[in-house]
């Protein structure tokens, strides 16, 4: 796919807010999707076929979005279409569903049906694109990507769910498989194809962890007393990241899709890191809070798990910003006058 790209010019050109300073090729996430529906046909029995089915359905309609976006670009509007009929199939007849709110806002009753299929289909609208937007440094959608899939299938192998272990596993698998070309010296990038994929396979495993999660009653073996929470610490990067961004914009005034460098791996890159540093404190970062919320789980009521989370997330953040402005306003006395002026223009608007 690399050959084809650099001879069909398939290529991602570096733009201002890029943090890649050559043309790179962008069509990575086919590899990706060959490896993931490829390994799950082959692993998964025949008789589980009928949950799985709709999911790989919805998965062929979010890759030709992605292959078009990535190859002739794509306008916001026609992605939205075919992201939310692979959500609507998933809703409608993959039983891909939240139930009720597990406890959220003191809610525990069920959905009516189409308060049901409206917040789901939110849910994974929402992750599958929180996941695409991180993607912006090399090894990081790869990184993140890798640890969410192989918690969320350690998990169902253990509640005995083999087809979501299978396709859970074989993601992380072809993750990994990419990290050997998207680590620095970045030899190709996933692009919309890959991190779409992922991103709607992350939305179905969490929606799926959550909704069996809460219906093991605990103490039982391998059941959460929180699993809203836990979902929330195994994907607190995108979604963390994407609300936060998402809040900055609307509170600057300016559009929440109006692309920027706000977003924390490009703090990170701004405060000195390269790319794998940046990658590897984000994963790290991932790590701890899922450990955590692990062993807080029986301990701690959700809503305070969850604002906890919240908190240590906004504090570390928060610090990160202000060691960005610091240097930045190092730069600027140290940069001659007409660059100081230009600097505070950019830096103004």
């Amino acid at each position: 796919m690399i050959r084809i790209a650099y001879h069909k010019g398939l290529m991602a050109e570096p733009v201002n807010r890029s943090s890649h300073k050559v043309s790179t090729p962008c069509i990575g996430g086919i590899p990706i999707f060959v490896g993931i529906i490829f390994t799950t046909l082959l692993l998964t029995p025949h008789t589980q076929w009928k949950e799985l089915q709709f999911i790989l359905s919805a998965m062929v309609i979010v890759f030709l979005v992605g292959v078009k976006d990535d190859i002739e670009g794509l306008s916001p509007r026609h992605k939205l279409v075919g992201l939310v009929v692979a959500i609507s199939i998933l809703v409608s007849r993959g039983e891909v569903q939240l139930h009720n709110m597990y406890g959220l806002f003191g809610l525990d009753g069920d959905f009516p049906k189409w308060l049901c299929l409206l917040i789901s289909g939110f849910t994974l609208l929402v992750i599958t694109n929180a996941f695409n937007l991180i993607d912006g440094i090399n090894g990081l959608s790869g990184v993140v990507g890798t640890i969410a899939s192989l918690t969320f299938g350690t998990y169902f192998f253990m509640v005995d769910e083999f087809y979501l272990g299978v396709l859970s596993m074989t993601t992380a698998g072809s993750l990994i498989a990419f990290l050997r070309f998207n680590i620095t010296p970045a030899r190709t990038f996933m692009g919309d194809t890959g991190a779409l994929i992922v991103g709607l396979l992350l939305g179905v495993m969490a929606i799926k962890f959550i909704d069996i999660g809460a219906t093991q009653s605990p103490p039982a073996r391998y059941a959460f007393y929180n699993p809203i929470a836990v979902a929330v610490s195994i994907l607190i990067i995108p979604l963390f990241d994407t609300i936060r961004v998402f809040t900055t914009r609307i509170i600057r005034g300016h559009s929440p899709f109006e692309p920027d460098r706000r977003h924390i791996h490009h703090l990170l890159i701004d405060s000195g890191l390269d790319h794998m540093q940046a990658t590897t404190v984000l994963g790290l970062a991932n790590m701890f809070f899922i450990s955590g919320v692990f062993a807080l789980d029986a301990v701690m009521e959700l809503h305070t798990l969850i604002g906890l989370q919240l908190a240590i997330a906004l504090l570390a953040t928060f610090f990160l910003h202000r060691n960005v402005r610091q240097i930045n306003a190092a730069k600027q006395l140290q940069a001659p006058a007409p660059e100081r002026r230009q600097e505070a223009q950019i830096n103004n608007a």
